[in-house]
């Protein structure tokens, strides 16, 4: 090849590589552009560009790391690049993972090199939406579409609910939720979280009872790149929640030796990846919840009490939805009109008579689960107390097939039907009253009509005198 073909090829290859780094950093600035476009995804900018940078150079991955908190990996091949306009207090670098025995060229380190500065405002922007957020000038986070039900209900109970969740959300204190299974601790979480400085960064939950055990550190804190064959470097949850709020859910069915691992990251809000020699601080808060008592399983030894103390600062219950049956009319009219758009139904009235007297033992959720059978079982467009499920009915329908059975008249159906509510009542006639929607004196003639198998029903001679007042009454 003559000297002038060199030549020319050299130039026709420097043009080519010209255009492809051109192109390269267009993907990277676009893909940048878009997650800035999400302000309610704090760290969104630098996960779209650690994600897309990899495609650009011949790298195995790429983080932007803290030049003070994070240690290297002995065992990972990497190249690193100061970020450049970091304040001194808090360096930064731009590593890249590379393959062993991968050479990049000049090409790929002018890229990366162009990356940093990319980089650099990555973190400026991080920044910025982090001082305002703590400030409470960020923009109003967008809400999330999970499917779940907010916090509905305007009994006192949920009023109460909700007046100390605005007092607990304007402090950064560790916050213990307790509440049996399908109250919605998930959805008092977010709550916590929406209301909080915190609002503009990341929550994210974690299912604790679904941890593997030999996984715990993994998931939790990370894990360097090729600390082991074939394995990835990842972020784990407390780095992804930085800037924000981290759910735990379920503490209570941590292992022992995972909540010795969980103490000392919350004690000292730094996480250690696995294979990494450096820790690395994050700034979150901690909601955790429960569906037992804490306080009774370290009684039983089977929680650590150093962790519950660190976790039960600031408590806050929820309630069962058997402690709040007024709002059940309210929440079944919301699951309907989620459902609005597949199939427009309505309660009738006796209907939501048997779900105010239904026991719900699973809460919230048992709740959703029927509005979603009715809605797509029901014969007509009202859903009637046939159409709810025979363990939900439960003595309703007992009582009803007497009466049917019998030929009895409504007087005597509604007498069954009230000395049914007045057994689960414990005999407690207020509560009976305002389960049933009735006065104290229509109570007492229902009471008092005759049934064929009692001999005369209750009253003057009967088994209980209902003359006497209400304020008589004990409750």
């Amino acid at each position: 090849m003559t000297t002038a073909a060199a030549a020319e090829r050299e130039v026709l290859e420097f043009s080519q590589r010209q255009r492809d780094r051109r192109l390269g950093i267009g993907d990277v600035l676009m893909a940048l552009t878009r997650a800035m476009a999400d302000r309610t995804d704090m760290t969104g900018m630098r996960d779209a560009f650690e994600q897309v940078l990899p495609r650009v150079v011949p790298v195995r991955s790429v983080e932007i790391r803290d030049a003070i908190k994070w240690g290297r990996a002995e065992s990972v091949e990497s190249i690193a690049l100061d970020i450049p306009g970091a304040p001194p207090s808090a360096p930064a670098l731009l590593e890249a993972c590379i393959e062993p025995g991968t050479r990049l060229g000049d090409w790929d380190f002018q890229v990366l090199t162009l990356a940093a500065h990319a980089g650099a405002m990555v973190l400026e922007v991080e920044r910025a939406r982090m001082a305002l957020a703590r400030a409470g000038f960020g923009p109003p986070i967008k809400a999330k579409r999970d499917g779940a039900a907010p916090l509905i209900g305007s009994s006192s109970v949920m009023q109460a609910l909700r007046a100390r969740i605005e007092r607990v959300a304007a402090t950064e204190f560790t916050v213990l939720l307790e509440g049996e299974s399908g109250v919605g601790k998930e959805l008092v979480a977010r709550q916590i979280h929406e209301l909080s400085a915190r609002r503009d960064g990341p929550f994210v939950a974690i299912n604790c009872a679904a941890l593997v055990e030999t996984l715990v550190e993994a998931e939790l804190f990370g894990i360097e790149e090729r600390t082991a064959t074939g394995v990835r470097g990842r972020r784990g949850k407390f780095e992804h929640a930085d800037g924000g709020t981290l759910f735990l859910d379920e503490v209570s069915d941590l292992s022992v030796s995972a909540q010795a691992k969980l103490l000392r990251a919350i004690q000292d809000l730094a996480v250690e990846r696995v294979g990494s020699t450096g820790t690395h601080k994050v700034d979150i808060r901690i909601v955790a919840a429960t569906n037992r008592p804490l306080a009774g399983l370290v009684e039983q030894k089977a929680f650590r009490p150093d962790l519950f103390y660190r976790l039960s600062g600031v408590e806050v219950r929820v309630p069962p939805l058997r402690e709040r049956r007024g709002d059940i009319s309210e929440l079944a009219d919301y699951f309907l009109d989620r459902h609005r758009l597949t199939r427009r139904l309505c309660l009738s009235s006796t209907a939501r008579q048997v779900l105010g007297m239904h026991a719900w033992p699973g809460n919230v959720r048992e709740l959703e689960r029927l509005i979603e059978r009715a809605v797509a079982l029901a014969e007509s467009d009202t859903i009637e107390v046939d159409d709810l499920p025979s363990a939900v009915r439960g003595d309703f329908g007992d009582a009803a097939a007497v009466s049917l059975r019998e030929n009895e008249p409504l007087r005597a159906w509604a007498s069954r039907y009230a000395r049914i509510v007045l057994g689960r009542t414990n005999g407690n006639k207020r509560e009976a009253c305002r389960l049933l929607d009735i006065s104290y004196h229509t109570l007492a003639a229902y009471l008092r009509y005759p049934l064929a198998e009692d001999g005369g029903g209750e009253g003057p001679g009967g088994s209980e005198s209902l003359d006497a007042e209400p304020a008589a009454v004990g409750v």
